[in-house]
């Protein structure tokens, strides 16, 4: 089965040093780029994945980058025979420059994706743009593009080992942790609102990570502030919509991460 993938830099820099080399460094930047063909499961969904190798000393970012980074971009219109698709994304790792937090991967990328076919009886075509932030000194916005001709099974070798290690390094669920239900108060402020989640203290670290998302990426989310009151750890954020206005926010929609050294728990909603 063939497999390509080429890769191609975007326009500009983001956070670019005055004279920084923008061509040199984005095509330094990644060794290699490629789908990984998977399996056929039994309801005829297909598990692939999307590899990314970069050189040394370079890093990417995580689907939720961080207030300062560069949020992955995909664009599937060029597909065939694709429903919908769904990511799973490894942990990631935190990282400090400077004084500034950005989540994501050093190194290498293998990201799966679970494809959902509107024929399963037929192959499924990928060609994918993905854009994304690649960073060492500086951070510079790339676009891959991945294509791969999806049909039957990879077969036991390295492509499937790689993409079954990567679903193992996915985050546990708030409900396998013993986080519970997590309870979230909303309040207004001038341009948003502030969102405070109240987790069970004995289940999260002092040095865990805390990460909000919501669907929609245009709403701006702060860094969550952390602080332990008695059994609990309370996390608390901003929120400021495109209109700088306060929203009514769906507690159901809030994704809750924590993220530690060695593993890390994704809690789906919160209520109120």
């Amino acid at each position: 089965m063939k497999k390509t993938a080429a890769f191609a830099l975007t326009a500009l820099m983001s956070l670019a040093l005055p004279g920084a080399p923008v061509l040199a460094q984005g095509f330094e930047s990644v060794r290699d780029a490629k789908v990984l063909n998977g399996w056929r499961e039994r309801d005829g969904t297909r598990m692939a994945a999307f590899r990314i190798d970069l050189h040394e000393g370079w890093k990417t970012y995580w689907r939720a980058p961080g207030e300062t980074g560069i949020p992955p971009q995909f664009d599937w219109s060029r597909s065939r025979n694709v429903a919908s698709v769904q990511f799973h994304w490894p942990r990631p790792g935190i990282h400090e420059n400077a004084g500034v937090r950005t989540i994501g991967y050093k190194d290498a990328l293998v990201l799966p994706v679970e494809i959902t076919p509107i024929d399963p009886a037929q192959p499924v075509h990928v060609d994918v743009q993905m854009q994304l932030g690649v960073c060492e000194v500086v951070c510079i916005p790339l676009t891959l593009d991945f294509t791969g001709h999806l049909e039957g099974n990879s077969g036991p070798g390295t492509e499937q080992s790689d993409i079954r290690a990567a679903l193992a390094r996915r985050p546990q669920s708030g409900q396998s942790a013993g986080m519970g239900r997590v309870r979230c108060d909303a309040a207004p402020i001038a341009d948003g609102i502030t969102l405070t989640a109240d987790l069970p203290g004995h289940r999260v670290e002092d040095n865990d990570v805390v990460v909000f998302e919501l669907p929609d990426q245009q709403i701006w989310v702060s860094s969550a502030q952390l602080s332990r009151d008695g059994n609990s750890l309370l996390a608390q954020v901003d929120m400021v919509p495109p209109s700088a206005t306060p929203f009514a926010l769906d507690r159901s929609d809030v994704r809750i991460t924590v993220i530690g050294q060695d593993r890390a728990v994704d809690i789906q909603g919160c209520h109120g």
